[in-house]
């Protein structure tokens, strides 16, 4: 779901469909390296694949090196945060946001499960 080593998986245009459609619950980080709250967020995306490594995919999309997926859901702004459930998007979540909030929703579609 993350990486061996309970880090986000580095995704691209390319490798982003596989990655969502392999796991039941999958989230995704739309960031940029000059992105200020990109940076505020990114340490929240790592807790959350340390602390849910083996229940929910974590990925990490660039969008400055990715255009396609980002045109595909309509990032306008970043970070933006997409929550998938069975390859479905099911919340989008623009600005660096608390940690609680994330987990909320995520943990809210695992009890729909």
């Amino acid at each position: 779901m993350t990486t061996a080593d309970g880090k986000p998986t580095a995704l691209s245009d390319a490798t982003f469909d596989e990655f969502v459609s392999k796991y039941d619950i999958v989230i995704v980080d739309c960031w940029a390296p000059w992105c200020g709250p990109c940076r505020m967020l990114s340490p929240i995306i790592e807790e959350i694949a340390r602390e849910m490594n083996g229940k929910v995919g974590v990925g990490k999309l660039n969008t400055d090196d990715n255009r396609s997926i980002p045109m595909r859901y309509q990032i306008m702004s970043i970070p933006t945060t997409l929550i998938f459930k069975r390859g479905k998007l099911e919340q989008k979540v623009v600005g660096a946001v608390p940690k609680k909030t994330l987990v909320g929703q995520i943990s809210a579609l695992m009890e729909n499960t």
